[in-house]
């Protein structure tokens, strides 16, 4: 015993020691890492696989059988995932029928099949990726600022209480009253349809908050007046007013004369 303490309290048998537990250590976590890897990459592979077949059945006759586009569809290559799945999972894609612009619909897609689909795109070239929960998260968001970025960056097309709007050639800003976020800031980072694309250099992820956090509180605002027509703002609440007293008047002239006979 006293032998081995003696040996215990050599510098260079504890450093020695001590380099073997670092050894050990380090190599049981690459070891455990490698096996996550290998297995992280082979379900992607497979989620490849699958959305490979998906696009070749659903996709390929309008984007080409490499994605590289027709003249019926646009080149998917270099979109990203999120473009994909903003328009798959929104219904959008696949079209039903050419038109001026892709209407949203019930998707075709579940959700295991829109993120192989989108994970195949993806491997095909780089691209915007699906927004993480990090991303996403707006709850430190600054509505106010939210407010002003809207109305300065969005309101031009959806209107500045996100109602939507009329564009040129039959196209239209959809309403933003069922966006969710990561509709919201997937359209913000790939310019679906007309949309612009607003990158971080353009709009920073602060800023993409802070607008998800302003379209949220206009989504869950009540109407104290009533009805909300469309929050269009003063002339269609006078239009309407209007509308309803030349009514009532008209009525009323009416029955006036009708009892009068």
């Amino acid at each position: 015993m006293k032998f081995l303490a003696a040996r215990r309290r050599n510098p260079i048998v504890a450093t020695a020691l001590l380099m073997l537990a670092l050894v050990a250590v380090g190599g049981g976590y690459f070891a455990v890492s490698s096996v996550q890897s290998v297995q992280a990459s082979e379900a992607n592979q497979t989620q490849i696989e699958d959305g490979n077949k998906l696009y070749l059945v659903g996709c390929s006759s309008c984007h080409g059988m490499e994605a590289q586009g027709t003249t019926n569809g646009p080149t998917l290559l270099g979109v990203g995932a999120a473009s994909v799945h903003f328009q798959v999972s929104s219904g959008r894609m696949p079209l039903a029928a050419p038109g001026a612009q892709a209407v949203s619909k019930a998707p075709q897609y579940n959700a295991t099949e829109v993120a192989s689909l989108a994970a195949y795109i993806a491997s095909l070239a780089p691209g915007p990726a699906i927004p993480t929960a990090e991303q996403l998260n707006y709850e430190n968001a600054d509505i106010a600022q939210g407010g002003v970025l809207f109305r300065v960056n969005c309101a031009q097309c959806h209107q500045a209480a996100g109602q939507g709007g009329a564009l040129t050639y039959g196209k239209y800003a959809p309403s933003l009253m069922q966006a969710t976020p990561q509709e919201m800031y997937e359209a913000m980072i790939t310019g679906p349809q007309s949309m612009p694309v607003f990158s971080n250099g353009t709009l920073p992820l602060e800023n993409k908050q802070a607008i998800i956090a302003y379209v949220e509180e206009l989504q869950q605002s009540p109407n104290p007046g009533g009805l909300s027509l469309g929050r269009l703002g003063p002339v269609t609440e006078g239009l309407f007013l209007w509308t309803a007293v030349f009514a009532a008047l008209i009525g009323a002239a009416i029955w006036i004369g009708i009892k009068a006979r």
